[in-house]
């Protein structure tokens, strides 16, 4: 079955990626805070395109690089593993 994704500005200003089926669980949801609303002047959505983008290129080069997650991850403990931060 084919399905589709679409990019979502929802009534609280978060913006989701969902199957156009309208599944109620949304496979990423992105969060501006207030702060960075007033400084991309209501670009929230071309913005969260824009990531959405990149992530999915991300995920394709990964997926191209076998092992990349499995080797990148297996010296890391539980701890670190939870929260990631790059720069």
């Amino acid at each position: 079955m084919l399905s589709y994704l679409e990019l979502v500005e929802l009534a609280n200003g978060d913006v989701v990626l969902q199957r156009s089926e309208g599944d109620e669980n949304p496979l990423v949801t992105i969060r501006f805070s207030e702060e960075t609303r007033e400084h991309i002047n209501g670009s929230c959505l071309e913005i969260a395109r824009a990531m959405v983008q990149a992530g999915i290129e991300a995920v394709s080069i990964a997926a191209a690089d076998e092992g990349f997650a499995d080797e990148a991850d297996a010296d890391l403990d539980e701890s670190e593993l939870q929260s990631k931060i790059i720069h």
